[in-house]
């Protein structure tokens, strides 16, 4: 599977849920859009669910299926438009999975909804909706190795962690991950799956070569896997990018490609694969990625280190909290909100969460 056409679409933090009825049958959608811009020139697009419609399709598809009551055994005449009743409604909700540690970077998984305060663009929520316990929610997980000419020298030792990684982290019948491989351009190796063993061959199949377009593949993984993969109920979703953060070849920007992830409500944690003992240009790319999505960026210096990081990631999957939350103010703008959790009359705690999110345009 290659990645085409960069700058369709993109999803947004929260939703927009459009309703149409439509001789007695409810379709919905799921529609998300934002305006990427890329030479100059901006373009937008929807995103659907995978197995969903477009709201509009899915109408279009009960009136052609339609047919008229008992007794009448010809379709209607009337023009389907004017029998569509829409109904539109943006629900102001924003989800947040955030961790928490003490002073010595150990996790706090005890805590409750009155010892946190979340602000929104500056303000305090108006309301929180729901606050729980994440250990035990599903996981999606997007593995993406580089497979550049870069990182040859380190690749198989860093495909068997990426393995061992994977078999202690994926769940059967509850979570799954994908795997995709990039240098020029990012390939799908293993698609969506609880199976580890298919997730280990896909490791398996990426090979080292050619150049680098890491924004591109992250961009690609967000928007075209996470975002559109079904979701029946809560859940995470997280990538592990392993890259020494260099980029060559990308036709997105880095601030794009974390854009994307943010509106996917995607965590992104980061290993290096830099081991020359100096943190590089790439390696700040790298914890820029990963702090603008409330991940941690892992710098092993040694080869021994990458199977140390993949661990402490799995440790933090199944040590943070979630939280539900609507906005003071809110206005269906398009623009960019701030987020803020605050841990409250606990001394000594750091929270870690993304950033901020764009907010639905009307």
């Amino acid at each position: 599977m290659r990645f085409r056409n960069f700058l369709l679409g993109a999803a947004v933090a929260l939703v927009s849920v459009p309703v149409c009825l439509r001789g007695g049958v409810l379709a919905e959608g799921i529609q998300a859009a934002s305006n990427a811009t890329k030479a100059g020139a901006a373009s937008s697009g929807t995103v659907t669910g995978v197995g969903q419609e477009p709201a509009a399709n899915s109408a279009s598809a009960s009136a052609a299926g339609a047919v008229t009551p008992a007794g009448n055994g010809q379709q209607s005449s009337t023009n389907a438009d004017e029998s569509v009743a829409t109904i539109r409604k943006t629900v102001n909700e924003v989800n947040v999975v955030f961790t928490v540690t003490d002073k010595h970077g150990r996790y706090v998984k005890d805590l409750t909804r009155n010892d946190f305060k979340v602000m929104d663009d500056s303000k305090p929520a108006e309301e929180v909706k729901d606050f729980r316990n994440q250990t035990d929610l599903p996981l999606q997980v997007g593995l993406l190795v580089d497979a550049s000419n870069s990182v040859r020298d380190r690749f198989k030792f860093e495909q068997e962690s990426a393995i061992e990684f994977l078999n202690q982290t994926i769940r059967p019948k509850y979570d799954s991950a994908f795997i995709v491989g990039f240098d020029v351009t990012p390939e799908v190796t293993q698609d969506f799956t609880d199976n580890t063993e298919s997730l280990s061959r896909g490791v398996r199949l990426l090979r080292p070569g050619g150049g680098t377009a890491m924004f591109d593949a992250l961009y690609f993984a967000c928007r075209d896997k996470l975002l559109k993969a079904p979701r029946s109920g809560p859940l995470r979703r997280a990538i592990v990018l392993l890259s020494d953060g260099e980029d060559n070849q990308s036709h997105v920007t880095r601030e794009e490609a974390i854009e994307m992830a943010q509106r996917a409500e995607v965590i992104v944690y980061t290993i290096s694969t830099n081991i020359s003992g100096m943190k590089g240009k790439g390696d700040k790319v790298l914890e820029r990625i990963a702090d603008a999505t409330g991940g941690r960026a892992f710098f092993p210096f040694q080869l021994r280190d990458v199977a140390n990081a993949f661990a402490e990631i799995q440790d933090e999957l199944r040590s943070q909290y979630a939280v539900s939350y609507k906005p003071a103010d809110f206005r269906a703008d398009g623009r960019y909100r701030t987020i803020e959790i605050l841990a409250m009359d606990r001394k000594n705690l750091h929270v870690r969460s993304r950033r901020g999110y764009f907010a639905p345009a009307q």
